[in-house]
């Protein structure tokens, strides 16, 4: 059961997310063979204060 654990910064819509969940099964399906029923996918919404590169937050950045 391959299981893609994707992390990204809230505030996108569902309807993206919808299709990012689709396009990672679809890839997986499609590059080993897995069964779809099989294909898990685990979304994680981090806000942009928790999330940091170079002891910047992306809130940070995005303010500037």
């Amino acid at each position: 059961m391959p299981l893609i654990d994707v992390t990204l910064t809230e505030g996108r819509d569902p309807e993206r997310l919808r299709a990012l969940i689709t396009g990672l099964t679809d890839a997986v399906e499609a590059a080993i063979g897995a069964p779809r029923a099989s294909i898990r996918v685990v979304l994680r919404e981090v806000p942009t204060t928790h999330w940091a590169a170079g002891n910047v937050t992306i809130a940070e950045r995005n303010a500037q």
